[in-house]
């Protein structure tokens, strides 16, 4: 069943009508020709999906076939993850958003009635995991206000796909709380609020009410928080994460699934230069939610190496748009000061090559959005300061990447350990192929909310986030490690999505915060195995 929430106007007031509507039924094998056939079915709608010149229309296509066969889409998705899952979300996704037009929503004008907006959702019980964004960062594309409604759609599609969630329990939800972009303020087509943003104290006054209300319509919620703007992305989860099951997959799911890549990277790096892990050091280049939120959970990198809190900052160093992050800087956002160096002092540092020989990195990672960034100087650097250089260009979508593969493997001679957030080729170099990791964070929410949900986990902790780290980290084969593979290969997600889930419920259980008590007599292997059974398959 889906809910639809349209839009209307009395008295100069816009209010929600709610409607709904069944989901597709297969349809009635009367209504069928004779000779219909399953395969044959699949095998046609992959050829009218790959027919399409465009990776837009293949996912408005994509997105028609999952209204009206949700069974081949899922068949479609599972069986061709390495193709699908660029059209379905990164990067594809961002332009989907741009040309969205739907008219689901819960907007600023509701407060006061959110919950009885909730409760019209047709299958209250089933609810196990939503996706909520406001559309105010949306994959380097900024503020989308409520053209942000498909990443929520897709992310949960993944959900589905990578980690066997049932389709009746995904709740998409996109907040609207109005926009700062002016096109769309200007835009008579555009559905959402045409006002500005509300100040992060109102914002905070509309949360509470939503998200006490999801608890208590949804009480066996899992929620992800998405695309929120920096400064409410910290607010909110710092807000709520001890009251509700959530968590914020800009701030920890990327930070659990790059943790998990240079966990890989950094073993392969100082086997080639010789020196030990607590070496390591790492410049960032972005110091938005997502940035920050890496930079902390890399921290358990070094203390996984007996490095105390304080130490595994000091090896951290952040940039942004004004160059190095220090305090004799001056004023800066609250969420940078942690990482901001108290041990320089000298005048503002903002060349990228000019900083890299300064800090002296082993690992270069990007979330700044600025294509290019990591320019042919800046990998040269890195280059003569490491036999292995660690280069993770992370921002979405590949026309915001730092840089791109072939160019750090140029630049590199081959050399570059690489994982970028959209996905690039395989490169040939000097005889051989070298293939780019792709740190998508489909790796880890995935098995991350299929493990929550499971072990019916009252929040989301830290030592949960960073077992779904090192349970994607320690997933590669044999294979994939002799072909110096950062991350497992996407086809497997199924398999790494149960890995994941199995690590999250014993983090889960060690910190008493799961609620299915009776998993905790089980073995692994037991453990795995009702995880496994629990994946819906279409």
């Amino acid at each position: 069943m889906t809910i639809v929430l349209t839009p209307v106007w009395h008295n100069g007031v816009q209010k929600l009508k709610v409607t709904s509507r069944p989901p597709p039924a297969r349809p009635a094998k009367g209504l069928l020709p004779v000779a219909f056939n399953e395969d044959v079915h699949y095998a046609r709608c992959m050829a009218q999906l790959r027919s399409k010149d465009k990776d837009i229309e293949k996912n408005i296509y994509l997105t028609q076939l999952k209204d009206a066969d949700l069974n081949t889409f899922y068949r479609i998705c599972l069986n061709n993850m390495a193709e699908i899952t660029p059209l379905i979300y990164t990067p594809t996704v961002g332009d989907a958003c741009l040309q969205f037009r739907t008219t689901s929503f819960i907007s600023l004008k509701d407060k006061g009635n959110i919950g009885k907006i909730l409760r019209n959702w047709p299958r209250v019980d089933e609810a196990r995991i939503s996706v909520v964004t406001d559309g105010s960062r949306i994959l380097g594309l900024g503020d989308l206000g409520v053209n942000g409604m498909p990443i929520s759609i897709g992310k949960l599609s993944l959900y589905v796909a990578g980690a066997g969630i049932r389709p009746e329990s995904t709740v998409p939800i996109c907040l609207d709380m109005g926009t700062d972009t002016q096109r769309y303020l200007d835009d008579p087509l555009y559905l959402g609020l045409r006002q500005r943003r509300p100040s992060l104290d109102e914002a905070i006054e509309f949360m509470d009410e939503f998200m006490h209300e999801m608890s208590v319509v949804f009480p066996k919620l899992l929620i992800q928080h998405e695309d929120f703007s920096s400064a409410k992305a910290f607010a909110f989860i710092d807000r709520y994460r001890d009251q509700y099951p959530l968590f914020n997959d800009d701030i920890q799911g990327t930070g659990a699934v790059v943790l998990s890549g240079f966990l890989n990277a950094a073993k392969l790096s100082s086997a080639a230069s010789g020196r030990p892990l607590t070496d390591h050091k790492i410049l960032f280049l972005g110091a938005g939610s997502a940035g920050v939120g890496v930079a902390m959970q890399l921290m358990s990198f070094f203390k996984l190496q007996g490095l105390s809190d304080e130490e595994a900052r000091s090896r951290i160093y952040l940039c942004d748009s004004q160059g190095l992050i220090y305090d004799a800087r001056g004023p800066m956002a609250e969420h940078k000061k942690f990482f901001s160096r108290k041990d320089y002092e000298g005048p503002p540092m903002k060349d990228l090559t000019n900083i890299v020989n300064y800090v002296q990195p082993t690992a270069l990672l990007g979330l700044s959005t600025t294509k290019g960034a990591f320019s042919e100087s800046v990998i040269r650097a890195m280059s003569a300061l490491n036999a292995r250089p660690i280069v993770f260009p992370l921002s979405n979508p590949v026309r915001l990447s730092e840089c791109e593969f072939h160019e750090a493997v140029e630049w590199s001679n081959g050399n570059v350990l690489f994982a970028s957030g959209s996905p690039f080729p395989e490169e040939a170099f000097d005889g051989h192929m070298l293939y780019p990791g792709q740190g998508n964070n489909m790796y880890i929410f995935p098995g991350l909310g299929l493990g929550a949900i499971i072990a019916r986990a009252c929040k989301v902790t830290d030592s949960m986030v960073e077992a779904s780290s090192l349970g994607l980290a320690n997933s590669l084969t044999a294979a994939e490690r002799d072909d110096d593979l950062l991350y497992p290969r996407v086809e497997r997600i199924r398999e790494i999505s149960g890995q994941i889930a199995l690590a999250v419920i014993r983090a889960a259980q060690k910190a008493g915060v799961d609620r299915s008590s009776e998993l905790r007599s089980m073995g692994d292997r037991e453990l795995l195995a009702f995880v496994q059974e629990r994946m819906w398959h279409p």
